[in-house]
């Protein structure tokens, strides 16, 4: 059975933002602005992408 991916792109930055942001960024694996990082599709995955989606594009 194979795992959904999705892409996720970070276009916003941590400076200035509360350390929560940074850590779901860093969660994620991106910590560059433009980052393209291929990660599973799995609820959890999806919280960290929505506490942070005003710095992230998804793209499916």
């Amino acid at each position: 059975m194979s795992k959904k991916m999705i892409s996720v792109q970070q276009t916003g930055s941590t400076i200035g933002r509360k350390d929560y942001q940074a850590l779901c960024l860093k969660g994620l694996g991106l910590g560059k602005m433009h980052k393209v990082v291929q990660v599973e599709d799995t609820p959890s995955v999806r919280g960290m992408i929505n506490k942070v989606r005003h710095l992230v594009q998804v793209k499916d």
